[in-house]
């Protein structure tokens, strides 16, 4: 039998409305820039075009701003994502790293935070395969 999570440790905070929250923002995420998108391309033309699209959205000291920021954040997160993903053993890495390249970061990374405090759940309800710290050392 699996002890409980000890009282502060990642696997006891966690909590369904959090995991319910992060979905709804993952949605948002999905839906809010894409209706930014569609007016883009509304004004735009019928295609994407992507080199319009980077100029306006450094068409200003502003914009630039919130691109850079965006790009150097998301970039590192991305990163952790990978990682922790890896360490918690977690399933559907592909489909978070897919949201954040075909509809929006802002969905793909609440979309993991979301399928974290699953995993998170699951490993404190003790239904879980035992995870190593150590690498597999069988060869």
């Amino acid at each position: 039998m699996t002890p409980p999570p000890v009282q502060g440790s990642p696997a006891a905070r966690t909590t369904p409305w959090l995991q319910w929250l992060y979905l709804s923002l993952a949605v948002a995420g999905a839906v809010l820039p894409w209706l930014a998108n569609l007016d883009f391309i509304r004004i735009s033309g019928p295609t994407f075009d992507l080199g319009l699209f980077v100029a306006m959205a450094n068409a200003n000291p502003a914009a630039s701003s919130l691109s850079r920021d965006l790009a150097i954040g998301a970039t590192a997160v991305v990163i952790w994502i990978v990682q922790e993903s890896r360490r918690l053993q977690m399933r559907g890495l592909p489909w978070v790293l897919l949201c954040c390249v075909t509809l929006a970061f802002a969905c793909g990374a609440p979309l993991f935070l979301y399928l974290r405090e699953r995993r998170l759940a699951e490993i404190a309800r003790g239904s879980h395969p035992s995870l190593s710290t150590e690498p597999d050392q069988t060869s």
